[in-house]
């Protein structure tokens, strides 16, 4: 069963890898380097700031600790445990596939760019999404920013469906203890 999903696995990166356009190249390159949403970050941090002011503590508090559970879970965790390669690196395939950057890292299972930038959307969303109902976009960019792994040859879909996974995750139990923790000491305290 687990060479069947491999091998659908792998076609389908293959399809989807094999999609590409060269004026697409740099966008995707853009999309996929951390450092790109580094300004993003920086307006987020400073909107919740001015929106929220001391109760912006919690929530960026909760978000950065769904953003660390996830990453180390995907990095520290889950990766050492699967050793899958990453299709940059999975020598039968080599000459199918489309990179655009250098392959990185030796495995790819699970996928962080996906875990983080979902743990990130998910935690918005629970957070504060039915104040602001325009953080549901917060997933889109999570979605496009997972795309671009595949795209850039990065990763298999199934890493980067599982890193979605382990991304809600991870906003979902941070999101919960920040709950627990603001009906315990008080929702003015914490946010």
């Amino acid at each position: 069963m687990i060479d069947n999903l491999n091998k659908l696995d792998t076609a389908l990166f293959l399809w989807l890898n094999a999609r590409y356009t060269p004026w697409l190249d740099p966008i995707m390159i853009w999309i996929t380097e951390r450092n790109s949403w580094f300004p993003v970050y920086a307006l987020l941090v400073g909107w919740l700031i001015y929106n929220y002011r001391k109760r912006a503590v919690g929530f960026l508090l909760t978000l950065i600790a769904a953003v660390a559970l996830a990453d180390q879970l995907a990095s520290s965790v889950i990766k050492p445990l699967t050793h899958r390669l990453r299709p940059c690196h999975e020598l039968a395939i080599q000459k199918l596939i489309h990179p655009v950057l250098e392959c990185g890292g030796q495995y790819g299972f699970v996928s962080s760019h996906a875990s983080t930038t979902f743990a990130l959307a998910a935690s918005l969303w629970l957070l504060l999404g039915k104040q602001h109902p325009w953080l549901k976009w917060a997933f889109l960019w999570a979605s496009i920013v997972s795309y671009s792994r595949i795209y850039v040859a990065a990763h298999y879909p199934l890493d980067v469906l599982a890193g979605t996974g382990i991304g809600i995750l991870s906003a979902m139990v941070s999101v919960l203890i920040f709950r627990k923790l603001q009906a315990r000491f008080g929702h003015h305290k914490l946010a």
